[in-house]
């Protein structure tokens, strides 16, 4: 009995399902899911223009034939079921300075677009436009002259460790292309002797001594001119020779970088060491200490002459944080000044905190966070202070990153410390800019 009930039951609902399926009106397929027309004007518009042909077309208006090769590509770009009309204003300033909007042209294929349409504009420039940027440079005073200048180490009698997959000449080279428009002058230093120059306090080619910014694309290893290979340069395995290169830091109030590794771990002079290698192969270096696994007493000493204390022979340390990220700062002006390095990087050479209290320094920009006491990657600048007024003489920028180093962030450190600005051009001439306007709908206006 309870199966005829339910036999039943399921004829009455299947009966009125059907009954109601019968006399229900359901939507057309585009309100249930509509075209969304603006975004299919706007990339109409983008695809028009990546070959400039649309740019082109919008400043010859009298041309015939770009404009019917216009229309042909928008009719064979847009669906069947579309109608458009495309028009090009001609941008300019009326006398109280607003923006005025002047038609020069228009396409449609259709007498109107219906009840329903919607548009997207684009603003193309003309060919004879060219968009430039001016960085400021690096140390100039505000009404022009001065600025600093870069050297990069480039000396072919030198050797360098933990640049793998690198030469020194093709990263200076980078580093060239990238820095060389912020500073006043820039100076390619291209062996060991006229490093030595530099050290003598006599510039290369009559540019400003004072204030450069010195970076070693040598890595690890650090140039070092023959002159320099004699006592008491060369005593403790020439940890003296790095106090002497950072009392010269101090002298010239230089700013010295490290782009990877641990800073100032070996010398590199090809001639003076031809028959010495830094115990994986590489000949013309010498690790810097009075034994061999001394390296780290480079650095000690190259802190040490920065801050004009007492030479005394030591080791220094370096930590392995691991994986790092970037900073907040950093990574603001990854934007501004469009340099895109990873923001996760491997440190095992970062440097302690501790040196900003035993030599006096101070951190002007962290390219990465600090972890658990270690600076991965930070500009440093060491604070003299005489008559009760403190200021900054000497710095360091050191990038204790794992090999292969990524000269970007050597570039964002320097930039984001010495925040130069971009001075961007405008489109000041007559006739220079259009508004193109798609408006597009549907055949049957809803």
């Amino acid at each position: 009995m309870r199966t005829v009930e339910v036999l039943l039951v399921i004829i009455i609902i299947a009966g009125v399902f059907i009954a109601s399926s019968f006399f229900a009106v359901l939507p057309w397929p585009r309100e249930v899911s509509p075209m969304n027309l603006r975004r299919l004007s706007l990339t109409t518009l983008e695809t028009l223009d990546s070959a400039n042909d649309l740019s082109t077309a919008a400043f010859n208006v009298n041309n015939a034939t770009l404009w019917n090769n216009l229309q042909i590509t928008l009719s064979a770009s847009l669906p069947p079921d579309t109608v458009y009309n495309l028009t090009v204003y001609n941008v300019n300033s009326g006398a109280g300075g607003a923006t005025l909007y002047t038609p020069e042209e228009s396409i449609s294929n259709a007498a109107n677009l219906g009840i329903t349409s919607d548009a997207s504009s684009y603003l193309v420039a003309s060919s004879n436009v060219t968009f430039n940027v001016t960085p400021q440079k690096i140390g100039e005073s505000n009404g022009g002259g001065g600025g600093i200048t870069l050297y990069i180490l480039n000396c072919s009698d030198a050797n360098g460790w933990w640049i793998t997959g690198y030469t020194s000449p093709s990263l200076a080279q980078d580093l060239y292309n990238l820095l060389s428009p912020y500073f006043a002058q820039t100076v390619i230093v291209q062996s060991t002797a006229q490093l030595g120059q530099l050290l003598g306090g006599t510039s290369l080619q009559g540019e400003p001594l004072q204030n450069a910014v010195v970076i070693n694309t040598c890595g690890e290893a650090v140039p070092i001119p023959t002159s320099y290979g004699v006592a008491p340069y060369s005593n403790d395995g020439y940890a003296y020779y790095t106090y002497t290169l950072g009392q010269k830091v101090l002298q010239y109030n230089w700013t010295w970088v490290s782009i990877v590794g641990w800073p100032l771990y070996y010398v590199s002079n090809t001639a003076l060491f031809s028959g010495s290698q830094n115990t994986w192969g590489i000949y013309g270096m010498n690790m810097v200490g009075r034994n061999s696994g001394d390296g780290p007493a480079g650095l000690n000493s190259f802190l040490e002459g920065i801050d004009n204390q007492t030479y005394t022979y030591g080791d220094s340390s370096t930590g392995s944080p691991g994986v790092v990220n970037l900073s907040t700062e950093a990574q603001t002006e990854c934007n501004y000044y469009g340099i895109y390095p990873s923001q996760y990087q491997t440190s095992t050479r970062a440097l302690p905190t501790s040196i900003l209290s035993t030599y006096h320094m101070n951190v002007t920009t962290y390219v990465f966070n600090t972890v658990n006491n270690w600076n991965p990657g930070a500009v440093y600048r060491h604070i003299v202070t005489a008559n009760g007024t403190s200021q900054y003489q000497g710095g360091f920028f050191a990038l204790g990153l794992t090999r292969t180093p990524d000269i970007r962030l050597t570039a964002l450190g320097l930039l984001s410390d010495y925040q130069p600005r971009i001075y961007s051009s405008d489109y000041t001439s007559y006739d220079t800019s259009r508004l193109v306007v798609l408006q597009l709908g549907l055949v049957g206006g809803t």
